[in-house]
């Protein structure tokens, strides 16, 4: 019969292979763990920014302006007082012994400090308002011969070159005195426009020096003395955000 031969359906014979279809239970083969978590390295970071009640203290030499940054500063470090504390340029590294940072004039060079650059000033002719000098829009040295050019004792520009110039006869005086002088008509002196303008008076006036030198205001602060604080300041007068990264 053409039914000869074949094995009937249904229970598979004694011995005969069982095949299994079914999947293997989920717990058998568990998800493997998640990597542990590592504290990412970063080299020369700052120490974390204490909790305790702190001032940030700030130098400004004569002339500087840190009205905006100290605007910023109070936004977005409310719980950190800022204490402005006046600096002469010839004390300016002594002081930065004991401040945070310091606005200063350059040069100042120390291998244990940071500096940034921050802009220059022009330098302008403080003269009576009389004076002949003033009669021109701007000045260059060559129209300063002949006149007593006064050297401050705190100059923020360091010794000029004025060919033809006479020196006073009477001992160096301050900026502050100097500018006094000036307005009587005795003499000339040369400075940064902002200490011009910081000390202005009726009876005196001052015009570009084209050809003179500039002063340059820096931000400085000590190698070993870089603090969250100071990296925020820095942050501020670069004009980054509050959410910029460093």
């Amino acid at each position: 019969m053409a039914t000869q031969g074949r094995r009937p359906a249904g229970r598979a014979g004694k011995g005969s292979p069982v095949r299994r279809n079914r999947a293997a239970p989920a717990q058998r083969f568990p998800p493997p763990k998640p990597p542990k978590k590592t504290a990412k390295v970063v080299f020369d970071a700052t120490e974390p920014e204490s909790d305790e009640p702190r001032t940030f203290r700030l130098g400004v030499v004569p002339g500087a302006t840190p009205g905006k940054w100290i605007d910023a500063w109070k936004q977005r470090m409310p719980h950190v007082p800022v204490e402005i504390v006046p600096v002469e340029v010839a004390d300016q590294r002594e002081a930065l012994d004991d401040l945070d940072a310091a606005l200063v004039r350059l040069p100042l060079s120390d291998e244990n400090l940071h500096i940034i650059t921050l802009y220059d000033e022009v330098p302008v002719v403080v003269a009576s308002i009389d004076s002949h000098l003033l009669a021109a829009d701007e000045l260059t040295i060559a129209d300063l011969a002949g006149e007593i050019v006064m050297i401050p004792t705190d100059d923020p520009l360091g010794p000029i070159d004025v060919p033809g110039a006479l020196s006073p006869s009477f001992a160096p005086l301050t900026v502050a005195e100097a500018i006094v002088t000036a307005a009587t008509g005795t003499g000339i002196v040369i400075l940064p426009m902002s200490l011009a303008r910081m000390h202005h008076r009726k009876d005196a006036g001052h015009r570009p020096l084209v050809d003179g030198p500039t002063s340059t205001v820096a931000l400085a602060w000590r190698r070993d003395h870089t603090t969250p604080d100071v990296e925020t300041f820095i942050g501020i007068v670069r004009g980054r955000t509050s959410n910029s990264s460093r």
